[in-house]
């Protein structure tokens, strides 16, 4: 392939860092040797890396390839050459004075060294299905929260963003949600640990990310792996140079999208049509709601890491601090981060290290998911007359004219709240190898946070906080675990076979504390802690605990690196459910066989690696409350005996000693295809995951006293397809690389103890969510839409017959959407040029429902609350022909949860566009500089959506498994601008 001079230069550029770090020092023999670098086709390559093995003198290749190494040297010094992209070579000059040195095109990929389970695996060798999120994808993309990194990165695994709020989780599923009441959630393992909280952690830190899809893969987590395992691997130092890295980023965030609503004119027209009178000369005000609590929101982030080490001891540390001032009034949040890596070889068989982190967070939350009488901030800016101000003359907030709502600003302003959190996050482990083929490794890991949640409500500011003169909370929760695990694997490989297999065994222990106190009736405001008021309306404690024991096991085996088998078997044990049941079983087997090694396939040279992928296994879940089968006794069934209240119980719940794991089954087939030196690589999976036993709070007979209890009953099914093509499409001076992925999922309940279930209340209106066997999770259920009548102008519905009616029963009600999507699907895009990169990452979801539960409060015309300004298209007089339906004070008859409201939230998101700068090497060698980058980011830039609220891509119901497709005020997704600059020397 021929070289562009630009081309040449540009990777001298590139590649002139290496060189720095080189000198030539070392006292031998041999004196000079120089030579030319080319690749196979006989062009220069200029910027090559030439070292003496075991040493770091070294010198690298100019513009035509030449180079020059001058100083004595051993004569049995080795020469490594080394390009970005070649394989690398080695060469023993033998007494030359000139050599000629070819370099070969690396396979891009193969020989990628992924974390599996319990230890790492090159790529080529993998039989499960696995996605990987490497470094320069994570570093591609500044962000404060790890699961926004893996979004639309990788098929299969489908990330969720409840809203929008600094403090907001997200919601990670792994080929579809596999449990109705236990969590659905991935496992996280950090460097080890296994948590459910990624919040803390500080993306800056983290080197790959590695999703097991499969049960094949996630088998050896056993008990906690049914939902997928997402393994996390924080950085480490290398030896030599020592390497400091400053990371500096500031941006705004703002709403992306405002609704129109009815002015102050409107809305009084809208009351006196429903027969509401007030002076309105006390109400002339003009509010924009939206712009008050909607503001510009600001982030800043500072990240500082210094790593090396020598041959023997290597650190990674770094501390780093970020605070987001959210684009909704009042909400924020602050993360400050100190990290310690350490590994150290004792000698050439034992070594040990040690991961340790600690995070101190805090977060101000803003209440959305609410009506506006419920102090909902979301619902507010849209349901609060423009009519009032936002303050009385005597200081405190304003209200509804015609009942007691407070506008918005309220709930922002009327209350002090915070959150905070302090988390220690550490593992200990010791490596020791012996008798050449054995080693046994020992890890030590815990996970210790404390949280505090305090808040006051002023005593004169709201009407609430005047009525109970002033509340204080204090809400404390203390969660610590522990676990030890201690692992013997055996590697040996004979001529075409090779083998590697670990047997071992796991301890974890969880413990949750918690203690609350709520106080009201405050003096003044001076002093916002439970201490000042004088009653105290609630206050307690609570403990539990969780113990696993568990023995793990694997076997891989290759032969001629063309037949590949993987072996898993997990045992667990929980506390959580009964002696009956307590152990559950998970083995997992796959395979694999690289056809492209065969004979047959000589002919096809631009075939590099074509493998193919079964597997099979059993995974299991234990998300659910601590003590799930016990007969657990409650509190607060008071007696009053001789005239006095006397502390009683009662039996809360029965017990059952059966109660087991839910379990899942998975198949799944793969193929993976890397073709012309790596530059295209496809990957693609089928899978079908039954789970069965599904934990579920089942009716009971009356005549047991109970109402419910959790049982295993029920099942349920996920199938899809999943795709994923990665190519390098322009690999010369300019370079651009592309990445696309896609997914298919289909859930469906397939057994229940009942026939259907209807769930989740929202608006007042009833159930909007159906839990029925056929039908996936997130099934939205209501009344089927008819229209308006022109001559009366009320709503009318297609009823269970087919007939139209104007009062419907609950029966009639049927299902109206599908919260899930037809499929959902990322594509990166990646683009360098002397210096300059362009990253433009879209992501979106095609065919999910949304009920936008917003529009049942602003178009429903039933009470005070102020409406969109749709409604300004509503019946007013017999003979007009809409879609919107007569105001009726009072009456919600045509504002039922119907078809009406559903809405299509596909959508496709700009998600990132990323544009960098690195500053030329010639200068920052002036300044002893190794690598200066400056960039801007735009997050959210753009979404392509059909949806009419304020953002499709929110759930009301964050993370749960079934209350899915709902809008409710829920906060927004913000578009964000970023700058920032990254310094390395």
């Amino acid at each position: 392939m021929k070289k562009s001079i630009l081309g040449a230069y540009h990777k001298f550029i590139v590649c002139a860092v290496i060189g720095m770090f080189f000198s030539i020092n070392l006292a031998a023999q041999q004196t000079s040797i120089s030579g030319v670098v080319t690749d196979k086709s006989g062009e220069p390559i200029p910027g090559v890396s030439i070292i003496i093995k075991g040493t770091t003198t070294g010198t690298i290749s100019g513009i035509d390839g030449d180079f020059n190494l001058s100083g004595e040297m051993p004569a049995d010094a080795v020469l490594v050459f080394s390009f970005i992209g070649m394989q690398t070579e080695e060469v023993n000059p033998q007494g030359q004075s000139f050599l000629q040195v070819t370099l070969f095109d690396d396979i891009l990929g193969l020989d990628e060294v992924i974390v599996v389970g319990y230890g790492t695996q090159e790529k080529k060798d993998i039989t499960g299905s696995v996605a990987m999120v490497n470094s320069e994808e994570l570093e591609s993309r500044p962000n404060t929260q790890l699961g926004s990194l893996i979004q639309g990165r990788a098929a299969g695994v489908r990330v969720v963003s409840g809203s929008g709020k600094p403090s907001e989780g997200l919601s990670v599923r792994v080929r579809g949600t596999n449990s109705v009441t236990a969590g659905s959630e991935p496992l996280y393992v950090i460097d080890g640990i296994p948590t459910s909280d990624t919040r803390s952690l500080n993306p800056a830190d983290v080197e790959t990310m590695t999703i097991l899809k499969d049960a094949s893969s996630a088998a050896i987590y056993g008990a906690q792996g049914a939902n997928g395992v997402v393994l996390i691997t924080t950085k480490k130092g290398k030896s030599g140079k020592s390497k400091v890295s400053l990371d500096v980023y500031g941006g705004f965030s703002e709403v992306w999208n405002t609704l129109e609503v009815l002015n102050g004119e409107q809305y009084r027209d809208l009351m006196t049509e429903m027969g509401q009178t007030t002076d309105w000369e006390l109400y002339n005000q003009n509010t924009d709601w939206q712009n008050e609590v909607f503001k510009r929101g600001v982030s800043q982030n500072y990240q500082l890491s210094v790593s090396g080490g020598s041959e023997e001891t290597t650190y990674y540390i770094s501390g780093g601090w970020v605070k987001q001032e959210g684009a909704v009034r009042s909400a924020q949040m602050d993360r400050a981060n100190f990290k310690v890596n350490l590994n150290h070889e004792v000698n050439k068989w034992l070594s040990l290290g040690t991961r340790i982190a600690y995070t101190k967070y805090s977060d101000v939350d803003v209440n959305d998911n609410n009506a506006v009488n419920q102090g909902g901030v979301l619902t507010g800016v849209i349901n609060t007359p423009s009519v009032i101000g936002i303050y009385n003359a005597d200081g405190t907030f304003t209200s509804n004219p015609f009942q007691n709502w407070e506008n918005p600003i309220a709930s922002t302003d009327g209350s002090e709240r915070e959150y905070k959190n302090d988390r220690f996050l550490g593992s200990m482990f010791l490596k020791a190898d012996f008798l050449k083929d054995f080693s046994f490794k020992s890890n030590l890991g815990v996970d210790y946070s404390n949280g505090i949640y305090d808040s006051f409500l002023d005593p004169y500011l709201t009407s609430y906080g005047r009525a109970k003169g002033g509340i204080a909370n204090n809400n404390t929760n203390r969660n610590s675990y522990w676990m030890i695990e201690n692992t013997l694997s055996y590697n040996k490989k004979v001529e075409s076979h090779s083998l590697e297999a670990l047997i071992g065994g796991v301890a974890q222990k969880y413990l949750w504390e918690n203690n609350y106190i709520t106080a009201e009736n405050f003096s003044s405001n001076a002093i916002t802690t439970t201490n000042a008021g004088s009653i105290i309306t609630s206050a307690g404690n609570t403990k539990s605990e969780k113990t696993n024991t568990s023995f793990i096991s694997r076997l891989n085996y290759s032969f001629e690196d063309k037949y590949l088998l993987t072996a898993n078997f997990r045992a667990d044990a929980s506390s959580a459910f009964g002696p009956d049941n307590r152990w559950g079983y998970f083995p997992s087997f796959s395979a694999g066989w690289r056809i492209s090694h065969e004979s047959f396939m000589a002919g096809f040279d631009f075939l590099n690696d074509l493998k193919m992928r079964v597997g099979w296994g059993i995974v299991g879940n234990d998300q659910i409350r601590n003590y799930a089968y016990y007969g657990l006794t409650g509190s607060g069934a008071n007696y009053p005996i001789g005239g006095q209240t006397m502390p009683g119980t009662y039996p809360a719940a029965i017990d059952n000693n059966s109660l087991k794991w839910e379990e899942s089954e998975q198949t799944n087939i793969g193929l993976d295809l890397n073709v012309f030196n790596g530059r295209v690589q496809f990957t693609a999976d089928a899978y079908l995951r039954k789970t069965k036993d599904l934990l579920l709070d089942a009716p009971l007979p009356h005549s047991t006293g109970y109402d419910n209890a959790l049982q295993n009953i029920g099942n349920l099914e996920n199938k899809g397809l999943e795709f994923s093509l990665n190519t390098v499409n322009i690999d010369r001076a300019i370079r651009w690389s592309s990445t696309f992925n896609i997914s298919f999922n289909r859930n469906e309940v397939t057994n229940l103890v009942v026939e259907s279930l209807p769930m989740g209340n929202i608006a007042g209106r009833g159930e909007a969510i159906l839990l029925e066997v056929g039908q996936p999770l997130g099934t939205l259920y209501g009344y089927v839409w008819g229209g308006v009548d022109p001559a009366t102008g009320n709503a009318y519905y297609v009823d269970r017959n087919g007939d139209s009616t104007f009062d419907p029963t609950p029966e009639d009600r049927k299902i109206i959407g599908d919260a899930n999507p037809d499929f959902f699907y990322g594509v990166n895009n990646t683009a360098s040029y002397k210096g300059f990169g362009l990253t433009v990452f879209l992501e979106g979801s095609y065919g999910n429902d949304m009920l936008n539960a917003t529009r049942i409060d602003s178009e429903g015309m039933s009470d005070p609350k102020n409406q969109l300004l749709s409604v300004n298209n509503r019946w007013r007089q017999p003979g007009d022909v809409t879609d919107i339906p007569k105001a009726s004070w009072a009456s919600t008859v045509n504002s039922k949860i119907s078809t009406r409201f559903i809405e299509d939230a596909s959508y496709l998101r700009v998600k990132t566009i990323t544009l960098s700068y690195d500053i030329p090497q010639k200068f920052l060698n002036k300044i002893n500089l190794d690598r200066v980058k400056v960039y801007a980011t735009g997050e959210n830039l753009f979404t392509l959506t059909d949806y009419t609220g304020f953002d499709p891509e929110v759930n009301a119901f964050g993370g749960s498994n079934t209350m899915r497709g709902i809008d409710y005020g829920t906060y927004p997704q913000t578009r964000n601008i970023i700058f920032g600059l990254n310094v390395t020397f």
